[in-house]
């Protein structure tokens, strides 16, 4: 089961102390034990993956590092039309680094921001926003990695209140033969806070 996860919400309780965890919302739904096959950030957006029973989550656990994740960002800066940022970063917050790889391909400018799509290859936690920020280019909306001056103007000026990252596709093998591909089409607060930018930036 893919499901379209919307931002604000974690995915699963484990990393968060409510009970509307998408995980709990996602098992009420469909009356059936879930098992989550990877996660977004609570800010995040996008395709999130369940397995059905533990056969299939240990199948697709073992074919997730081969998976095809991709995911568009907004960001501050104009990073190259296409680049491979090869970075080390810390698996899990107080750990030593670890290799990490994301693709990154900008997709259009407006401004002095940028929609990029990005496809990690590792899976570091937070990797896809240290490796913007890595590169001088930070997402809108991250009030970790981010820049707040930038964060502001999108609250305030084109009305998006979270991480500007959504997951847009997942392609990997499936248990039963085949391969599993779906697609998200982008959050409706991220499509509007686009094309007021690119708006407001093109008379300013």
């Amino acid at each position: 089961m893919v499901v379209a996860k919307p931002s604000g919400v974690a995915t699963h309780r484990g990393w968060d102390d409510g009970d509307d965890a998408l995980l709990q919302q996602t098992r009420d739904t469909v009356s059936a034990y879930v098992y989550p096959v990877h996660r977004l950030d609570r800010g995040a957006s996008g395709c999130v993956l369940f397995a059905l029973d533990k056969e299939a989550a240990r199948a697709f656990a073992e074919a997730w590092p081969e998976a095809d994740k991709r995911y568009l960002a907004l960001t501050r800066g104009h990073p190259p039309d296409e680049l491979v940022i090869d970075h080390p970063i810390p698996r899990a917050p107080g750990e030593d680094r670890v290799p990490a790889v994301t693709e990154v391909w900008r997709r259009e400018s407006f401004g002095r921001y940028s929609v990029v799509e990005a496809r990690p290859r590792t899976g570091r936690l937070h990797q896809i926003r240290r490796h913007l920020k890595h590169i001088s280019c930070p997402l809108i909306g991250d009030v970790r990695y981010g820049k707040g001056e930038h964060n502001r103007l999108f609250r305030e000026r084109f009305d998006l209140h979270r991480l500007a990252l959504h997951s847009i596709s997942l392609r990997v093998a499936h248990p039963d033969g085949g391969e599993l591909a779906v697609e998200c089409p982008l959050a409706e607060d991220l499509v509007a806070a686009i094309a007021a930018a690119k708006l407001a930036f093109s008379v300013d």
